[in-house]
């Protein structure tokens, strides 16, 4: 089944006219073109909305545009009602039935009464009830007394739909009777102005441009009442999301979806995919929390080896962030959360790669060649209508789709070009000058795995194949704590043995360097109360907590102590220079990671340490930063038991590595354009010797 390009919802409404001024219980529209969502439209009566939907249908056909319009009312009766109304188990039957006998202005119709006519053909009362007009109707009761009609209270799809309205009941709050009333012959219209054009789902199979389907809002629920919640009108929501939804189910979701055999009664497509539709309108899915005892190491362990330490943040750490669909202008830098698939070969047809001449290879004979030439031409966009005939040849022009009876193209500037001929040398080889389709992609292939970050090459790739919506993780949000009382704002007036801030702007750099939203939570002084509101507030608004300063068993280490005292805390001492105390704990289900209060410290372990493991929480997996070896452009002896971590750039070929190796040595951070990494055990380090030179570049 093919993809669609646009994907419309309609809210339907069996009211009359609701003014020019937006408002509930009106008649919605939403559009979704090519995976990007259109602002709703106000429609106000059923003729505006017939007038608007036809217009839709022309424009998208028009574009060559493959087009989804759903419908939020039933397009079918319960079983029985069309074989008894109309002498044919026909629901199109009903259509045209209801089309010549219903009568629909602005500000008045017929509903009620054409109610009351269909249940005087019936035993009993009839099926159908609720009488919105003050002057009496025979044969439409007020209230549901119906009975003898024989015919089932429901459709088998509404049966299964909690809170479903019949549709015998044609007026009242919620009531879908009298917009199936109004509606239907509305689509019946529709279908026959755009003969041939249009196909009724389930009815007809979806082998046409246009596809009218049975769709109810109240699917995706969910996702309505959280976009409710930020203000708006719940109609334009409802049309916006579900257009969202039905353009970014996955085609295997979608198929099976429309897989459905009702062919009187109709059925609501999605319905039983629920979780679907509402990840596809922009639900997030979120993972369950981190154990608070994630970060815990074995027992007997003191000192932490880097290596040791990267393990475990790899096994026991898992993504935190929810997972929603994204247009593709909305995807860079986002990371992918499922595979994509190719939904068309890329090129989709074999085309020419040159401006040029087109012919059936086997066609030429031996030596020098002169083959007539045909009338018209083959550019992009424009193929050449018909088949060249064997033996002549056709004007093509770049990317142009191959013509029928073409397989070769010569190059213009290799052709001699006479009255309706041309003339070149021998030689040229079978298939020359020409791509095959799928040449590059193959419908159906994975063109891209779970974890990459999205890049504006991958947007082209998706594009060209067909792909309008990713699903994609949320962005890793990382709230950011400066701890201390000798800590002021730069700029501020510090006094006697305080100090101005320098972790927080450095930290919430690197957080948008490495592609996530940093959450500045500000300066906190050596408090356990105003500590703990911190922590209360990252955990709710952040996925990952950063604390720098306070990291160890001190007096005034108050992250390990609120750590320790939520009975979530694992002090990791790393066999590392510079910055071995790192803790680790969970506060309110959200991963901490207490840095050391010294800056080069902070740094050292925000790249080594929560840089891999914060990759991992937002789903783009574990990430290695990628060394290089390079000669040594400094000298160094190095005593075993440590890893140590050398600021560095690159000049002339060798690694140079700053002056002093102080950790208060901030300028240093400044300074270096990467890290040299020197191994555990003792080494002696001369100017040439092999070093590993990671370039900060390589973290992000």
């Amino acid at each position: 089944m093919n993809q669609f390009d646009t994907v419309a919802m309609v809210d339907w409404s069996g009211g009359n006219d609701t003014g020019p001024r937006p408002r509930k219980d009106a008649i919605w529209m939403g559009v979704t073109r090519d995976g990007v969502d259109e602002e709703p439209v106000y429609i106000r009566n059923r003729m505006e909305a017939e007038r608007i939907v036809a217009g839709l249908i022309e424009q998208e056909l028009a574009a060559g545009r493959r087009l989804f319009v759903g419908f939020d009312f039933p397009f079918g009766f319960p079983a029985g009602f069309a074989e008894r109304l109309t002498g044919r188990a026909d629901p199109f039957a009903v259509w045209d039935w209801l089309e010549k006998r219903i009568e629909d202005g602005p500000k008045t119709n017929n509903r009620f009464d054409l109610a009351a006519e269909i249940n005087a053909r019936f035993p009993g009362t009839g099926p159908f009830w609720f009488n919105g007009l003050k002057r009496d109707i025979p044969g439409l009761p007020r209230k549901n007394s119906r009975e003898g009609h024989g015919l089932p209270e429901r459709r088998v799809a509404e049966e299964r739909t909690p809170g479903a309205f019949t549709c015998w009941q044609t007026g009242g709050a919620g009531a879908v009777g009298g917009q199936v009333l109004t509606g239907l012959p509305v689509l019946n219209r529709l279908r026959r102005r755009f003969s041939g054009q249009v196909a009724v789902w389930p009815f007809e199979p979806l082998d046409r441009p246009v596809a009218f389907v049975e769709i109810w809002p109240g699917l995706i629920n969910r996702a309505v009442k959280r976009a409710e919640s930020a203000g708006g009108i719940r109609d334009a929501h409802q049309v916006r999301l579900l257009a969202r939804a039905v353009a970014g189910l996955h085609p295997d979701d979608r198929d099976a979806m429309l897989t459905i055999d009702a062919p009187e009664e109709g059925w609501i497509m999605g319905l039983g995919h629920e979780d679907k539709l509402n990840r596809a309108a922009g639900e997030t899915l979120k993972p369950p929390p981190l154990r608070d005892d994630c970060f815990a190491l074995p027992a007997g362990v003191d000192w932490t080896p880097v290596d040791e330490a990267l393990a475990l943040l790899r096994d026991r750490l898992q993504p935190v962030v929810g997972v929603t669909r994204r247009a593709l202008g909305e995807a860079r830098g986002q990371v992918l959360a499922e595979k994509v698939v190719a939904q068309r070969a890329n090129p989709p047809q074999a085309n020419t790669a040159v401006d040029g001449y087109g012919f059936a290879h086997a066609s030429l004979g031996d030596g020098d060649q002169v083959l007539p030439l045909v009338k018209g031409r083959a550019a992009a966009g424009k193929p050449f209508p018909g088949q060249v005939p064997e033996g002549s040849a056709v004007r093509v022009l770049t990317g142009a789709a191959l013509p029928q009876g073409v397989d070769t193209v010569i190059l213009q500037e290799d052709v001699r070009v006479g009255e309706r001929e041309i003339a070149f040398r021998a030689g040229i080889r079978p298939g020359a000058n020409t791509r095959k389709a799928g040449e590059d992609v193959a419908a159906g292939e994975t063109i891209l795995t779970p974890g990459r970050v999205l890049t504006p090459a991958d947007l082209a790739l998706c594009a060209a194949v067909g792909v309008a919506a990713l699903a994609t993780y949320e962005p890793l949000r990382v709230a950011v704590i400066s701890t201390g009382d000798e800590l002021v704002e730069a700029g501020g007036k510090a006094g006697e043995g305080q100090i101005y801030d320098a972790n927080r702007p450095m930290l919430t750099a690197l957080v948008e360097e490495f592609g996530y939203r940093a959450v500045d939570l500000g300066r906190v002084p050596d408090d356990r109360a105003a500590l703990r509101k911190a922590l209360d507030r990252g955990a709710a608004e952040a996925d990952v907590i950063l604390t720098s300063g306070g990291a160890s068993s001190g007096d005034e280490d108050h992250v390990s102590a609120l750590l320790n005292e939520a009975g979530a805390m694992a002090e990791w001492r790393i066999a590392l220079k510079p910055g071995r105390p790192l803790a680790l704990g969970v506060w309110g289900g959200t991963p901490v990671f207490g840095l050391p209060g010294n800056p080069v410290a902070a740094m050292v372990c925000t790249l080594v340490f929560a840089r891999p493991a914060m990759a991992l929480m937002a789903g783009q997996g574990w990430v290695e930063p990628q060394g290089f070896e390079v000669p040594a452009g400094f000298s160094k002896a190095k005593k075993p038991g440590r890893r140590e971590y050398l600021r560095a750039r690159m000049r002339e070929g060798r690694a140079e590595a700053f002056k002093s190796e102080g950790s208060g040595r901030i300028s240093g951070l400044s300074w270096a354009e990467g890290l040299v990494e020197l191994p555990d055990g003792a080494a002696q380090i001369e100017p040439g010797d092999p070093v590993r030179y990671i370039p900060f570049g390589s973290f992000r």
